[in-house]
């Protein structure tokens, strides 16, 4: 093999190699914000569940809106 082919060659193994890496990183990356959107997705529904609870529990309006000397 001559020795351009040769440095083409080693040349295009290296960005490869590269990719790889960037792919794997990127992949990485994806995972743990996969994880994260799963783990606040979690709390938004705890969240959400609290303030429907506490919405349930508030009084009526009729007593809301009642002076407390009546």
């Amino acid at each position: 093999m001559s020795e351009k082919i040769e440095d083409r060659l080693n040349s295009l193994e290296l960005q490869a190699m590269e990719q790889d890496l960037i792919l794997q990183d990127l992949s990485d990356m994806v995972n743990k914000q996969w994880k994260e959107i799963e783990r606040l997705k979690a709390k938004l529904s705890v969240a959400s569940e609290r303030i429907i609870t506490l919405e349930d529990n508030l009084p009526t309006s009729d007593a809301a809106h009642k002076p407390p000397h009546y």
